[in-house]
């Protein structure tokens, strides 16, 4: 008995191999590209109706905390604690939600695969 493949498989082998090999390196490529865009890309997010404003870069990392003077009282430091940690955190939520949507999009390219720790 003879095992047969579906419509659409073989017939192709080493060339269907190598298309695939340069699909993988263009998207190897393209990720590369984005990641360094990403990477100088800033994001800001306020916290306090802006009283406190943070600046993250796609690397990661605080650029800048901006702090109202009205904000800064002795007395609640733990507010002001609060306020900073609430403004860092979505500043980098929103780097961290942009960097996956890029690279979604752009594996998406790679015939909608879904390849696991690719990332």
């Amino acid at each position: 008995m003879k095992a047969r493949l579906p419509q659409g498989y073989g017939g192709g082998g080493a060339a269907n191999l190598q298309q695939l090999a340069r699909q993988a390196q263009k998207m190897q490529a393209d990720m590369e590209s984005a990641s360094a865009e990403l990477e100088v890309k800033e994001y800001e997010a306020q916290s306090g109706g802006g009283a406190v404003k943070v600046t993250v870069t796609g690397k990661m990392e605080v650029k800048s905390i901006d702090i109202s003077q009205d904000v800064v009282d002795p007395e609640d430091v733990e507010m002001l604690s609060d306020l900073v940690m609430a403004a860092v955190n979505e500043a980098l939520r929103a780097a961290a939600s942009d960097k996956e949507k890029t690279m979604e999009s752009l594996s998406g390219g790679f015939g909608g695969m879904n390849i696991p720790g690719l990332f």
